[in-house]
């Protein structure tokens, strides 16, 4: 599998796993430093904080994402692709589906002989 490869997998991994409610698989994923930069809020800082994140959103719903990737760089053990990103939050419990989509750059890191996320900038409307 070539680095491109790689990335292209893990980005398509993060988001069946996160649909799957699989956070172990989704948290491996990440650098324990991992920033998430989000939009009109503060960035997200370190591996524990995205964690605590996605398990209080996946008590009140079911996460479906999809991201197409646009574009892919691998310079050594820095990479970077940015993709065009669609969350569907569905609630648990009454209420209405919603959606968002955007764009997302994604920085990664070789890590122990493989990629991981570093730093993500999401920019969903």
């Amino acid at each position: 599998m070539t680095d491109e490869e790689a990335i292209r997998d893990l980005v398509a991994t993060w988001h069946r796993a996160t649909a799957a409610g699989d956070f172990a698989a989704v948290l491996a994923l990440m650098a324990e430093d991992a920033v998430f930069l989000r939009a009109g809020q503060p960035p997200l800082r370190g591996r524990a904080a995205f964690e605590q994140s996605l398990r209080e959103a996946s008590k009140r719903f079911r996460i479906v994402s999809s991201a197409a990737v646009q574009e892919v760089r691998v310079d050594g053990d820095l990479a970077y692709c940015w993709s065009q990103l669609s969350v569907r939050m569905e609630p648990l419990g009454a209420g209405e589906p919603s959606e968002r989509q955007g764009p997302t750059l994604s920085i990664f890191a070789r890590e122990g002989g493989r990629f991981v996320l570093r730093r993500d900038a999401n920019l969903l409307a």
